[in-house]
């Protein structure tokens, strides 16, 4: 497996990188392999404590090799170029394979439909994916299908010139119409699986937008000014308004039953490649978030 770390990765540990992105190897498996010499960055051994810098090339050859094979899966696409294509994930679809899940994802959809023609800057596991989606997270999603467009988008992400915008209901009543979160976000070193807001994490900025104050709950929009891994969801809950349903971030029980976190991408606008024109995507709101919205709406009915 060869990966290439482009900008959104960049000042990881590689231990902590491969074990979230092989989520079959613990943290402690991950170092026992870096120290067996089966990792290796810009063709050299490394330390498992190693830094992570941009265009950093890392090979990982596991005792077993995985096979991520195409899969006749339906998908949702929203718009499409000979260069690119933008879908709507589902909640409960991962983005792309892990070492134990290889099936059912939408890697296996795109590689059923588009075959090789998807960018491989980041390694077979992720065969066209640019920026990622978390399983119960639903909505839009770039696919590059070549590595020309995978970079311009990258450095066009990097640069500020796209606009994510999400949806999100959240517990309690969100006071403030509009204001900006700008709090560090990094791994958290007792639970690696998870991030929080710490001093010396990455920036991380997300401006909140209130839409509708409901039961105990605030629908709210958000735009992503970085690109953090469950930034929305810490953010959020470090303030004290955890999204609904998000049991990893501190939500708690709820007595309306859906997958975790009530959360969607419903924006998206970025620069045509190549040629500077701006599209403008908007889908509406998903079942989930509907189902929650009419519940706590019949609440204050």
């Amino acid at each position: 497996m060869k990966l290439i770390i482009d900008e959104l990765t960049t000042d990881t540990r590689i231990d902590v990188f491969l074990a979230d992105y092989m989520k079959d190897y613990s943290r402690s498996k991950i170092q026992s392999e870096i120290k067996k010499g089966a990792v290796s960055v810009n063709f050299k051994s490394v330390k498992p404590s190693y830094i992570l810098k941009e265009a950093d090339i890392i090979e990982f050859n596991p005792i077993q090799k995985v096979e991520i094979l195409p899969e006749d899966i339906p998908l949702n696409i929203v718009w499409e170029d000979e260069n690119m294509l933008v879908v709507n994930k589902p909640s409960g679809m991962l983005t792309h394979p892990t070492a134990i899940e290889t099936s059912g994802t939408l890697v296996n959809a795109l590689l059923y439909r588009y075959g090789e023609n998807l960018s491989d800057i980041n390694g077979e596991f992720r065969r066209g994916i640019i920026h990622r989606l978390d399983r119960n997270t639903s909505g839009l999603l770039m696919i590059a299908k070549n590595n020309k467009t995978h970079e311009f988008l990258v450095e066009e992400m990097k640069n500020g010139r796209m606009i994510k915008k999400y949806l999100a209901v959240v517990k309690g009543i969100v006071v403030e119409d509009e204001f900006t979160i700008n709090k560090p976000i990094g791994r958290n070193p007792k639970q690696p699986h998870k991030m929080g807001v710490f001093e010396g994490g990455k920036e991380s900025i997300s401006v909140v937008k209130v839409l509708e104050r409901l039961e105990d709950a605030t629908l709210v929009e958000v735009r992503l000014i970085t690109g953090r891994t469950h930034q929305i969801r810490v953010h959020m809950s470090s303030i004290g308004h955890p999204v609904f349903n998000d049991t990893l971030y501190g939500f708690g029980k709820m007595k309306i039953k859906t997958e975790e976190q009530v959360l969607q991408s419903y924006k998206l606008s970025f620069p045509h490649p190549f040629d500077g024109e701006l599209v403008s995507l908007e889908i509406p709101p998903d079942d989930k978030i509907t189902k929650v919205l009419n519940a706590l709406r019949r609440a204050l009915a």
